[in-house]
C-alpha cells in the first residue's frame, strides 16, 4: 500500500516511495500531497470563525462508498463522474460479477443496495475503516457543478421528480404571479429562480441541500476526514487511472472515458451567470467559498462580486 497506513497528513510513505517509482507517479503523489494541504489549511483558517467542532454521525457518511476488498473508501459528489466511479466501484466490489464499468446501466449504479456505505457499519467498525482505508473524492468547479445540476434537473423534461419536489417550491418562493400551471407543474425554473433560492436564509433553515447543489463540504466532511486522494474533475482521467493504480487494479481496470457533448463547461458556465445581480452573486460565492478555497479553485472572471 503507497498511502500510509496512518492517514494522510503526514504521508511518511512518500520519500521512501520516490527513488523507486517513475517520476511521473511521483510528481502526482506531490500533486496529491499539495492538494491535501490545501484542504488542512483551510481547514484550520476557518475553524477559528466556525462554532465548536461538531463529531461526525453515521448519518453523516452515506456518501461514503466502501470496498472491502481494496480497502478503499470513495466518497462521492453528485455531478463530478460519480455515475462512472459508482459503476467502477461496482466493478471492484462484485466478485466478478462485472467487468466492464460502461456494461453497468447508470440507474443501476444509483441503486443504493448496489454499493455498501461506512453509516452501515457499526460505530468502531466505522472508525477502524476511516484510519486504515485509501480515501478520496473528486472535485469540479463549485460554479460549473452547480449549473451542470441545474441543467440536468431543472431544463430536462424527463425529471419530473425535481420539478414536482423542487421546481414547484422555487417558483412558489420565487416568482411574482406564476401561473396555475408552472406552480403545479414547476417544469420551467430559470437560473435566476433557482440561484435566489439557494441563497434565500428560509431554504438552508427548512431543510439541508439536496445533494446535487449541496456543497463538497457538507457531503464528504474533508475538514474530519482526512483524504488519502483528492481527484479532480478537469484532470479526471489521469487522477482516476492514478487511484486505480495505487489500488492495485490499474492493470486489468481503467477508469471509462467518454466525450460527452453535452458537459457543461466553462463558457457556458459564464453565459448562466450573466443575468445573475452581482448581489446575488457574492451571496452565492459566499454558500460555495469554502469548496472555492479548499480545493484551490479562483474566483471566476466573470463574476462581479459586491
Amino acid at each position: 500500500c503507497i498511502i500510509s497506513k496512518k492517514g494522510t497528513e503526514s504521508f511518511p510513505a512518500l520519500n521512501l516511495l520516490v527513488p523507486v517509482l517513475p517520476l511521473q507517479l511521483s510528481n502526482t503523489a506531490i500533486l496529491h500531497q499539495i492538494r491535501r494541504d490545501q484542504v488542512t489549511d483551510t481547514c484550520r483558517a476557518n475553524s477559528m470563525s466556525s462554532r465548536k467542532r461538531r463529531v461526525l454521525t453515521p448519518n453523516d457518511l452515506k456518501h461514503l462508498v466502501v470496498d472491502e476488498d481494496h480497502e478503499m473508501i470513495y466518497c462521492y459528489v453528485p455531478k463530478v463522474a460519480c455515475t462512472n466511479w459508482k459503476r467502477v466501484m461496482m466493478v471492484l466490489t462484485g466478485r466478478g460479477k462485472y467487468s466492464d464499468p460502461m456494461e453497468i446501466p447508470a440507474n443501476e449504479a444509483h441503486i443504493s443496495s448496489n454499493l455498501k456505505t461506512l453509516n452501515q457499519y457499526s460505530i468502531p467498525e466505522i472508525n477502524h475503516r476511516l484510519k486504515n482505508y485509501m480515501k478520496f473524492l473528486f472535485v469540479r468547479e463549485p460554479f460549473e457543478r452547480l449549473v451542470s445540476a441545474y441543467r440536468n434537473k431543472f431544463t430536462q423534461k424527463y425529471n419530473t421528480s425535481f420539478h414536482k419536489r423542487y421546481g414547484t417550491k422555487i417558483v412558489r418562493r420565487q416568482r411574482k404571479n406564476a401561473t396555475q400551471e408552472a406552480l403545479q407543474k414547476g417544469d420551467d425554473v430559470k437560473f435566476e429562480e433557482f440561484v435566489a433560492y439557494l441563497i434565500d436564509p428560509h431554504t438552508q433553515r427548512e431543510e439541508p441541500f439536496n445533494e446535487h447543489w449541496q456543497t463538497v463540504y457538507s457531503l464528504c466532511h474533508p475538514c474530519h476526514i482526512h483524504y488519502d486522494l483528492i481527484g479532480k474533475y478537469e484532470t479526471l482521467e489521469e487522477d482516476s487511472n492514478y487511484v486505480l493504480q495505487l489500488a492495485g487494479v490499474g492493470n486489468y481496470l481503467k477508469f471509462p472515458t467518454y466525450a460527452k457533448s453535452t458537459r457543461t463547461t466553462d463558457e457556458m458556465t459564464t453565459e448562466f451567470f450573466q443575468n445573475i445581480s452581482s448581489l446575488h452573486q457574492t451571496q452565492l460565492y459566499e454558500v460555495y467559498k469554502l469548496d472555492f478555497l479548499m480545493f484551490n479553485y479562483s474566483v471566476p472572471s466573470y463574476l462581479k462580486l459586491e
